[in-house]
């Protein structure tokens, strides 16, 4: 063992097997080392820290236990899987986490045959593992199947709904750890929770159990024949002792809860219901955020880490067909999430029927204000979106103006609600979808790229995305003013002001539900652009004034209802039109603007959308993900120039 090391006992293990050699009685030293290495690393890369530093015992228990190249482990959400990822073969590789070519921050199937799925979405790994038990003993396999799930994560309904699933069944070997730390993002919330507080301050159950029955046992004489009939009353006696009986009467054997900090117990534990079969509940208590300095005072337990700042790489050389920009990006200033939690603590002064609901994410959806605000008009209905969608349609039906703040990829798991609770009724509930488009680092279980194709087929759903801040606060005005449900779909990142935006210094002009807005007019052709991509058509026409090229540029407002005159003008007045957008071709804003033209064409236009293409992406920095779909102001300006002397095709 090199002494020298900060991480002497951690330098020994690249994998699970190189785990086992490890006396036991060193493995709090190795967690101490693994914590370290999570803290340094992910202090300078960025991402999910808190969960992953209270789970590295856990961790290390269940590699040292179990061999997860054949048995299963699914860890529900997947951002507490980074010690996990150290233990199995990619600890040479850490450094790139959440980088372009580099380390997923979630569990990664096609990383590592130690993860199971690519999984960034919480609630579903108890259904997860329960269909590969149920696999398993479908065809004769005896391995074990182990989820992972926060105690914010079991409030979903999908949880449940597997943990119900799964007490049904007697020959399913599957083993759900509650991984009990009190925390989502923010603070669990809800009646589990609560009970999950007498859970922690009662006894350890079995040992209740016990308990119970030695004492019976030991009456002379009559006590094991007692003890055998009077198992109804030791079973009532011992749920009045430590109250998890709710797992067991989903049909779960439970146990728990124990130190999720304590090595020696939790191994003791798991070896024990390691060899059990069935289906079993493990409570485990543990600190998130431990070992991360001040993370008690913070009010996400130190949940996720940003970056440090890179040194820039040295230019090199490029092709000299490559447009290079001649105008700056977006100026830093304050980002869209900012600019939307400004303008809720403004409908909310002015209108006390205001409510902001969320589904555990007050503060990455820019509520944590209003929240201090407005605390009677604040609802966090914790990681449960089908909730969140339904109880707001509650309100809305009660006289209330809900405004749903949820981001893109998380509202499709409310998806049914939206459609029978909301639309179906008729309601004015405003959906407020944060992060929609291309979030960067976070990959494809965080992109937002699908609302426009999920909402715009339902009736009578407005949808509207902005092209600056003050843009956003109008629209969430509007909003308000709608007799029926309305979509805001924003982006992340830093959103410009209207003295931000390069090439326009036109007149404002107001918001109208379907009326698109002219920023810039040009001969040369247009480029008729949805919500924060504006900047990028500005940008563009900037470029293409240099070479000669003067285009016109349309802030397109609304994507339902389209502003099909405004659409149907612009594509005479041109012979090339372009679409821009930051979400999926396939269903998107473009494809609205064909099916208009389909409908009420011919136009003299050729029209070409640009959008992100119809593939799973992985994680990378926002500008190279933009780079790599084709969406910078560069490739839109290229658009042009390579037709400005080549015939259009008809």
């Amino acid at each position: 063992m090199d002494q020298t090391s900060p991480t002497p006992l951690f330098d020994r293990v690249d994998n699970p097997d190189d785990l086992k050699q490890i006396p036991r009685e060193q493995l709090p030293a190795l967690c101490a080392e693994l914590r370290k290495v999570v803290l340094d690393t992910v202090s300078v890369t960025g991402g999910h820290l808190g969960s992953g530093m209270g789970v590295v015992e856990l961790t290390v228990a269940l590699h040292y236990l179990f061999d997860f190249k054949d048995d299963r482990l699914v860890w529900d959400v997947g951002h507490q899987c980074y010690p996990h990822k150290l233990l199995t073969g990619r600890k040479a590789r850490f450094h790139t986490l959440r980088q372009k070519g580099g380390l997923s921050g979630f569990s990664n199937k096609w990383e590592s045959p130690y993860d199971v799925y690519l999984m960034g979405h919480a609630g579903t790994a108890a259904s997860a593992a329960l269909g590969i038990a149920m696999g398993d003993r479908m065809q004769g396999r005896k391995r074990h199947s182990v989820a992972v799930v926060g105690d914010a994560a079991m409030g979903c309904g999908v949880a449940f709904e597997a943990l119900n699933h799964a007490g049904s069944l007697e020959h399913d070997r599957l083993l759900v750890i509650l991984n009990d730390n009190r925390w989502s993002i923010a603070k669990t919330v809800g009646a589990l929770s609560r009970h999950l507080n007498k859970l922690r301050s009662g006894q350890f159950y079995n040992r209740a159990k016990d308990t119970l029955h030695n004492l019976i046992q030991a009456i002379p004489v009559v006590g094991k024949d007692l003890d055998a009939r009077l198992g109804d009353t030791v079973e009532m006696l011992k749920n009045m002792v430590a109250p998890g009986h709710l797992f067991e009467e989903l049909g779960f054997r439970y146990f728990g809860p124990i130190d999720g900090h304590n090595i020696d117990e939790l191994l003791d534990a798991l070896a024990n219901v390691q060899k059990l079969d069935g289906v079993v509940l493990l409570h485990v208590m543990t600190e998130k955020g431990k070992g991360v300095p001040g993370s008690e005072e913070r009010y996400d337990r130190a949940h996720a880490a940003k970056p440090q700042p890179r040194k820039k790489p040295e230019k090199v050389p490029v092709e000299p067909c490559v447009l290079q920009p001649v105008v700056p990006l977006v100026k830093a200033g304050r980002s869209w999430t900012e600019w939307f939690g400004e303008g809720m603590q403004l409908l909310a002064e002015a209108d006390p029927r205001v409510i902001a609901i969320t589904a555990a994410m007050p503060d990455g959806t820019g509520l944590m204000e209003f929240r201090d605000r407005f605390p009677e008009r604040f609802v966090d209905a914790g990681i449960a979106e089908q909730h969140a969608v339904a109880l707001a349609s509650g309100m809305a039906t009660s006289g209330m103006r809900p405004i749903c703040a949820i981001y893109s990829t998380f509202l499709q798991r409310g998806y049914d609600q939206v459609f029978q609770e909301v639309v179906l009724q008729k309601l004015p509930v405003v959906f407020a979808m944060d992060r929609a488009g291309l979030v960067g680092e976070d990959g494809a279980t965080h992109n937002g790229l699908y609302d426009l194709a999920y909402l715009r087929c339902l009736p009578g759903i407005v949808l509207m995305a902005p092209k600056d801040g003050p843009e956003l606060h109008e629209m969430l005005r509007l909003s308000l003013a709608l007799p029926g449900p309305s979509g805001i779909r924003y982006a992340r990142g830093n959103a410009p002001s209207q003295t931000d935006l390069v090439g326009w210094h036109g007149r404002h002009q107001p918001v109208e539900v379907g009326r698109m807005e002219v920023l810039r007019e040009g001969p040369d052709g247009a480029v008729l652009a949805y919500g924060h991509m504006v900047q990028t058509a500005l940008e563009a026409a900037a470029l293409l004034d240099r070479r000669g090229v003067h285009i016109e540029v349309v802030n397109a407002r609304f994507c339902k209802p389209l502003d099909e005159q405004g659409v149907l003008a612009l594509c005479d007045r041109h012979d090339r039109v372009v679409t821009l957008e930051d979400h999926a071709q396939v269903g998107g804003f473009g494809s609205a603007v064909l099916e208009c033209i389909a409908a009420h064409g011919p136009v003299r236009a050729h029209v070409q959308v640009m959008g992100v293409p119809d593939d799973l992406l992985e994680h990378m920095s926002r500008n190279q993900v933009l780079e790599h779909c084709g969406l910078t102001a560069a490739h839109v300006a290229e658009r042009f120039l390579a037709a400005k002397d080549a015939p259009l095709v008809r």
